[in-house]
């Protein structure tokens, strides 16, 4: 989502593929469903990074309404993935979502994270993500 607002190649690689999985969500092709803190954690880097647009990105994401779930089977699912990973538990719950949910694929530009993970499955690196 980060890569969506700064749109800034040279800051951030693979901006050209997030674009093309925002433009799959508009056409209905793709859906989204994200853990329920989803836009908290948005926003705070957003404010950190961009703070003289933060505000109007947080507004224009809200407005997307993406669905959100805070299912314990996630949280619980999150916190195995964390500790296996040892990584952060707000990362793997976004992994945790693909995992507890059919038909889901996490898509993530962490690459560190991706490389400890993969071993789960329903997950995809951002670079080399297709639509369709």
């Amino acid at each position: 989502m980060l890569k969506w607002l700064l749109e800034d190649p040279a800051r951030e690689p693979d901006t050209e593929k997030a674009a093309a999985v925002i433009e799959s969500v508009v056409r209905s092709e793709l859906a989204i469903l994200q853990p329920v803190h989803w836009l908290t954690e948005v926003a705070a880097v957003i404010a950190r990074l961009t703070p003289d647009t933060a505000v109007r990105d947080v507004e224009w994401l809200a407005a997307l309404q993406f669905s959100t779930t805070d299912d314990p089977a996630v949280m619980r699912r999150a916190t195995q993935l964390a500790i296996e990973t040892s990584h952060h538990l707000f990362d793997t719950l976004y992994h945790a979502v693909a995992l507890e949910h059919d038909g889901a694929v996490l898509v993530t530009a962490d690459n560190r994270y991706y490389l400890k993970a993969r071993r789960h499955g329903k997950i995809a690196a951002l670079h080399e993500w297709q639509p369709g």
